[in-house]
């Protein structure tokens, strides 16, 4: 498993996921602040979705503040995506973006593409187009998983998951 995190994390950079360097950037800013304002929020979701990013506008500054910074201060995984796709603009691949920027470490990106690796690879069964907050949970205990198997962060192994299915993928995504 450590080769398979290794060669798609290698592949990575010539997908269209979200560049890991900006969210490092974006989780160095909001550890320091403790909260993240609404313009940072958007810059996340473009990363994230451009389509859906001007969405984050319709949240009030404060709300934003707030919702970040409780997402940072609770521990449980399910409180912390449930916080973040209150926010207008936020469903939890997007939410996810926000908490592998805040921890790299224990949570990762995930998608449609994470989903249909992890099913691939047998740690989940069925397919799925759209996530909640108990989706993010069933897909980052797997995550989490290999990371500790590989000596790779959660969000690496993210990164290599979604590269796997960009690169195995036949037809189109959805």
């Amino acid at each position: 498993m450590e080769l398979f995190v290794a060669d798609n994390l290698e592949r990575y950079a010539e997908t269209q996921g979200v560049l890991p360097s900006r969210l490092a950037e974006f989780g160095e800013t909001y550890r320091e602040q403790g909260y993240l304002t609404r313009d940072q929020l958007y810059d996340i979701a473009y990363e994230s979705s451009t389509r859906s990013a001007y969405h984050v506008e319709k949240n009030p500054e404060q709300r934003c503040r707030t919702v970040t910074a409780n997402a940072l201060a609770v521990e449980d995984d399910f409180s912390k995506i449930q916080l973040l796709t209150g926010l207008s603009g936020f469903k939890a691949p997007t939410a996810s973006c926000v908490l592998t920027a805040s921890d790299p470490d224990r949570h990762a990106v995930v998608d449609t593409r994470v989903w249909a690796s992890l099913e691939r690879l047998d740690y989940l069964e069925g397919r799925k187009e759209s996530f909640d907050a108990d989706d993010y949970v069933t897909m980052i205990h797997p995550i989490r998983e290999i990371a500790a198997e590989t000596g790779y962060s959660a969000a690496e192994v993210g990164y290599a998951l979604f590269a796997y299915d960009d690169e195995v993928r036949a037809g189109t995504l959805h």
